[in-house]
């Protein structure tokens, strides 16, 4: 379960890291650059919780992983009403909480495996 969780929230993060990178300077729904200050807020919303997914399971913190989720929702949940494919935004802050849950699971899970009865 712990594997699970770990594979899952790298997954997401590199995949919310691409999709912003895709978004700011690829985007295919605009033909010109995209301004400073759209490209800086979606960063603070969407590419740092990402990092923050990633470095959480470096350390294996499952508690950044929720922040990653709770950091990263708002926006997601206005990107999954534009239309295109920037509203897969809103699929690594879901799996992010997923990988929280199954991260702390595990962690009980292995705390009450050691508890003496």
């Amino acid at each position: 379960m712990r594997v699970t969780g770990l594979v899952l929230g790298g997954i997401a993060g590199i995949f919310s890291i691409g999709l912003w990178i895709v978004f700011v300077f690829y985007n295919p729904y605009s033909s010109t650059v995209i301004e400073a200050g759209p490209a800086i807020n979606t960063f603070l919303m969407l590419c740092l919780p990402a990092c923050l997914a990633i470095i959480a399971l470096i350390i294996q913190k499952d508690y950044l992983m929720l922040i990653a989720f709770i950091w990263s929702l708002p926006i997601s949940l206005y990107m999954l009403g534009t239309p295109g494919i920037f509203h897969w935004f809103f699929a690594p802050c879901i799996a992010y909480f997923i990988c929280f849950l199954l991260l702390y699971f595990s962690k009980i899970k292995a705390r009450n495996k050691f508890e003496i009865r």
